[in-house]
């Protein structure tokens, strides 16, 4: 018997949390077929499956990863896809704290609120980049809290890449797993080839889309964002910008102009006025206004933080709000946005059918079934202090990039609690990295891993004792 097997009841624990997941997965697919659609977001990346060019607003990734699986004909078979993605990514992390000696009960805990919380299991049905995101981003931090060699950076680095290219935030994780082996002193060979396989995606694709756009980069859209986030604060008397950018004054007084997404969205933003290259005159804006007013936009995005310690997850549940909230399993069949992109896609109808009683027990389930942000936020603190406390960077890595996933938007576009989720997964992690205690794995990291290596004598004595 190989030495790294050890007996089946030591992985009880991951069985007991991973079968009821299983299972509410199941409801899901069961009882909201073929899959859920997120406003027109879902529809665009649709059609970019089924004709991929760089566009203005996102990058091409999660599109291509549609695109492999359109062979299948199925939006049924993209939810089954993202859903075992999700499960498999919770059975990787209780692996890698197993190997890190946390016994399987703990690292049970410490995956649980990968595999139970609702809005994870929402955005795993949902048409939409977030769970390939969390398991690309995700998944390439865990590589690199492995040994680290020239070939673990590669791989980190291209999973890290192709997060960037599925959500542009992923390049902030980027530079964090490159300051992490600087931390450690990983050498330069890893960082050299974290570095070149990081860049090969990335300027493939920006070269893909300076041939097709005329624009070097993931997208041409970072100043529209950032302009849309300046525009809850940005006074132009106080701004006072050149002519060219005047255009982008909004006429709403401050005290009563809505959230970013809709400067960015609404047919009455004054965006929709301007011709040329927009995307170069908003930035240009959106910089004059946080160098004009520094303490309005340190606000702005304190005011958008404040949602982290709202205890409920959503918006109200008002009548209304159950029908429309695209964040709760809906209680209603809804329309398509785009019926020939989905259709097309599905190769027939495609419209959301809600079966009961499988909806409705997910629907009772997700009034309580999430981890709320400030526990979420509390505990990451907590993780934070301890990594650096005790000196622990393979806990800070997964930490630095929960928090950066958290506070990068609200500085960039506006917080969204979509944009927060992807976050819990790193923020586990790395709880359960410090609770482990270890600075780095003994070993390979293997599932059959219990734990620390044992002494060759009593693993001869339990070897034995599987004998009788």
């Amino acid at each position: 018997m190989p030495s790294f097997v050890l007996p089946k009841y030591r992985h009880i624990p991951l069985w007991v949390v991973l079968v009821p997941a299983i299972a509410l997965r199941g409801l899901a697919m069961l009882g909201y077929r073929p899959a859920l659609f997120f406003w027109a977001d879902s529809f665009s990346y649709l059609r970019a499956a089924a004709d991929p060019v760089p566009g203005t607003f996102r990058p091409l990734g999660y599109s291509l990863f549609l695109a492999a699986l359109s062979p299948g004909h199925s939006l049924a078979l993209v939810t089954f896809a993202q859903h075992a993605l999700g499960l498999g990514l919770a059975v990787a992390a209780y692996a890698l704290l197993r190997r890190r000696g946390l016994p399987g009960w703990g690292a049970a805990a410490m995956v649980t609120p990968l595999l139970y919380d609702e809005f994870l299991i929402l955005l795993e049905h949902l048409i939409m980049a977030d769970t390939l995101f969390t398991v690309l981003v995700t998944g390439g931090i865990m590589v690199l809290l492995g040994r680290v060699t020239p070939v673990t950076a590669a791989c980190g680095g291209t999973l890290l890449a192709l997060a960037a290219l599925t959500r542009t935030v992923g390049l902030v994780v980027l530079v964090l797993a490159a300051g992490h082996l600087l931390l450690r002193r990983a050498g330069w060979r890893p960082l050299a080839a974290l570095a070149l396989a990081a860049t090969i995606p990335l300027a493939g694709y920006a070269s893909w889309m300076a041939a097709t756009s005329g624009t070097f980069g993931l997208t041409r859209a970072d100043g529209l964002f950032l302009w849309s986030r300046t525009m809850t604060f940005a006074d132009c008397a106080k701004i006072r910008p050149e002519p060219r950018l005047a255009p982008l004054c909004p006429d709403v007084p401050v005290a009563g102009r809505p959230a970013p997404p809709y400067w960015l969205w609404q047919p009455s933003s004054p965006l929709r006025e301007l011709r040329g290259d927009v995307n170069e005159r908003a930035g240009r804006f959106a910089r004059a206004a946080i160098a004009a007013q520094p303490g309005d936009y340190l606000a702005a995005v304190g005011s958008d933080l404040r949602g982290l310690w709202r205890w409920e997850r959503t918006t109200a549940r008002s009548a209304a709000m159950k029908k429309t909230n695209p964040y709760w399993f809906p209680f209603e069949e809804q329309p398509l946005g785009d019926r020939a992109a989905a259709e097309s896609y599905e190769g027939g109808p495609a419209a959301t059918r809600i079966a009961e009683p499988f909806a409705g027990w997910l629907r009772a389930y997700q009034r309580v079934g999430y981890l709320p942000f400030p526990l979420l936020v509390t505990s990451l603190a907590g993780t934070l202090a301890a990594a650096v406390i005790r000196r622990m960077p393979d806990a800070l890595l997964p930490g630095l990039a929960a928090a950066a996933l958290i506070l990068a938007p609200p500085f960039t576009n506006g917080f969204d609690v979509r944009y927060v989720v992807p976050a819990i997964p790193l923020a586990c992690l790395a709880a359960g990295l410090v609770l482990a205690g270890r600075s780095s794995p003994a070993g390979p990291l293997r599932l059959g891993d219990g734990g620390p290596a044992l002494h060759p004598a009593r693993l001869d004595r339990r070897r034995h004792r599987l004998r009788q």
